[in-house]
């Protein structure tokens, strides 16, 4: 068991917060994130000329560095280092809460396996955001993020999910909206109840609520399907049942899981990456696993 005492004048390391940003109103910038910007040595950034503007704006003038998906394994030593070296930083995406669809989770269990301090502040968060204002039952509640960009594997991911009694919350960009509502329609049936949540804080925030199917025609006929979306879908009242008639994968091992998806039709590495979602792994963990690769 590791023990973290966050402010603890003992500590031998520099810390790590975790600053949540706008999701599209500046006005939601807590006065901490502002402070915590201001005070530490550097700021990891998702994109340091997006986080910029939200500098310039706050008048924060401390240093970035990049720090996203394509550059994580090379950055995570550098940004430790420096933690060890007694640097305290800040980790930011460019809208809400890091760590949720940016590589934040691997720098802060690089951090804990250091014992250096991982302080999170809060913020703005879109999926909650969507949430409480969508009508639909805000607990319990499934958050999924973004289903995976390709049309078989996320029809797979979407039957995983169909029978979930909690409301599900997904991400879904302005161009795939309408085919990933389809499939939500294929999947779940038209008459299940939903919300789209459209600019959320900004001037053209917008709210549909209503059937599946309706929210399929809108999508399918609007010129206002722009800005980023929060996808919000009721849970399935009958969920605890027909849950019992679904595959269980909890007792297969992965390499097993991998191979039965790959006996649906999906290719191995297509099978390898929805193991990883559904067991929230990581992709190249699951790869190495079912390769038997050496993982250290």
């Amino acid at each position: 068991m590791q023990s973290q005492l966050s402010f603890s004048k003992q500590n031998q390391t520099g810390t790590l917060y975790l600053v949540p940003t706008p999701i599209g109103n500046l006005g939601d910038m807590t006065f901490r994130s502002v402070d915590v910007l201001k005070q530490v040595d550097l700021i990891a950034a998702e994109d340091t000329r997006n986080t910029q503007k939200l500098l310039n704006h706050f008048h924060i003038e401390t240093p970035q560095i990049s720090f996203h998906e394509h550059n994580t394994q090379e950055r995570i030593p550098q940004l430790v280092a420096k933690l060890l070296a007694g640097k305290n930083l800040a980790q930011a995406s460019d809208a809400g809460m890091p760590s949720i669809s940016d590589p934040g989770h691997e720098l802060v269990v690089a951090c804990i396996e250091e014992n250096i301090p991982v302080v999170p502040l809060p913020g703005a968060n879109a999926g909650l955001t969507a949430l409480i204002a969508s009508g639909l039952d805000p607990q319990p509640f499934y958050f999924y993020g973004f289903l995976d960009r390709k049309p078989k594997l996320q029809v797979a991911e979407l039957e995983a999910l169909k029978n979930r009694p909690e409301s599900q919350i997904f991400y879904e960009a302005p161009h795939r909206l309408a085919k990933t509502l389809q499939h939500l329609v294929d999947v779940y049936g038209e008459k299940r109840e939903a919300a789209l949540c459209r600019e959320l804080t900004k001037k053209h925030e917008q709210f549909l609520r209503g059937p599946l199917s309706e929210l399929l025609e809108w999508a399918q006929q609007s010129d206002q399907v722009r800005g980023e979306f929060v996808v919000i879908v009721s849970g399935n009242p009958n969920g605890e049942q027909e849950t019992a008639a679904k595959p269980d994968y909890s007792n297969l091992s992965i390499e097993a899981h991998v191979d039965q998806l790959i006996n649906t039709g999906l290719r191995p590495n297509d099978a390898i990456k929805q193991v990883a979602h559904l067991r929230q792994l990581k992709k190249q963990e699951v790869y190495q696993i079912y390769h038997h690769l050496d993982q250290n």
